[in-house]
């Protein structure tokens, strides 16, 4: 397994696979590295984790994903820790991420350290909870 940031010849998987940004945007966060793949050892995608900055200023999480034949292994936790690890060292002391009420995604994120944080409930959709973490 290896973790990295995307590069340009990822573009094709992760805009056939990340149905939530456009390819201009993708196309920026290549540029800007804010997309990090991991992959297995026949060096094919298993998973990304995407961020962007809240208030511009304070790293968010706004993806991870993995295949499903890699979840429940610990992959998606040294995801996450690479991009803290990458965060600190950018000079970052705090990180956000959210996820719905109605997801799993929120117990893993807890047993990571992040600590709730607020909430936002926008109309016809569950609770959006927002996390932060000391880093």
């Amino acid at each position: 397994m290896k973790i990295e940031y995307a590069s340009e010849s990822d573009f094709q998987f992760i805009f056939d696979n990340d149905r939530y940004v456009s390819k201009h945007l993708i196309k920026n966060k290549l540029k800007e590295k804010e997309i990090i793949v991991v992959k297995n050892q026949k060096n094919q995608i298993i998973g990304w984790l995407r961020y962007g900055y809240f208030w511009d200023n304070i790293p968010f999480m706004n993806m991870i994903y993995l295949d499903e034949d890699y979840r429940n292994k610990g992959i998606g936790k040294e995801l996450v820790r690479f991009w803290e690890s990458e965060m600190k060292n950018k000079g970052y002391d705090l990180v956000m991420t959210s996820t719905l009420s109605n997801e799993q995604a929120q117990h893993f994120y807890r047993k990571l350290g992040y600590k709730d944080s607020g909430s936002l409930l926008l109309e016809n959709e569950p609770l959006e909870i927002i996390f932060t973490k000391r880093i």
